[in-house]
């Protein structure tokens, strides 16, 4: 398992260049969802320039809150679950954390490319140091594949000190 800012395994997915994929947000939600790329351009909340709010990064991005809105949290479900695409890495943060954080969803001229953490990377911009829990940049997912909701904490695989 990689190591690092914006870590994931790299299993069957894994390889260069551009890889259709699905977004699944599940768990205590009223309505579990899967997104592909042009359900998640269609949401409200875009971010046409993610270095608009991320210094350094590109892309464009769709407000997680715009996502949650869609399938309806409910009362309670205080924790969301990233999982990249392949399962070997997940970080679990608070919901309360997450106020500005994004999903990139595509690069300025087309799909995301899986060098960029593709097809879709999630984001949390002025992240804390890697290594501290909750929102920090370890919680920064590349090739994300699942947002599961929950009342408690779900499966972390960050290392903290």
């Amino acid at each position: 398992m990689a190591t690092g800012e914006g870590a994931s395994g790299t299993g069957a997915a894994q390889g260069a260049g551009v890889l259709s994929g699905e977004l699944r947000i599940e768990g205590e939600v009223s309505t579990p969802r899967t997104f592909d790329s042009e359900a998640l351009a269609a949401l409200p909340g875009q971010v046409a320039d993610v270095s608009s709010v991320a210094a350094g990064r590109t892309g464009v991005a769709v407000a997680l809150a715009s996502i949650l809105d869609a399938v309806a949290p409910t009362e309670g479900a205080g924790w969301i679950t990233l999982e990249s695409d392949d399962g070997d890495f997940s970080a679990s943060v608070q919901r309360s954390e997450l106020g500005g954080a994004i999903v990139i969803h595509a690069a300025p001229d087309g799909p995301l490319p899986r060098e960029l953490g593709g097809p879709y990377r999630f984001l949390i911009p002025d992240a804390a140091a890697c290594k501290t829990g909750g929102a920090d940049r370890c919680a920064t997912v590349k090739f994300l594949g699942r947002i599961t909701v929950s009342a408690a904490p779900g499966r972390d695989t960050r290392k903290v000190t």
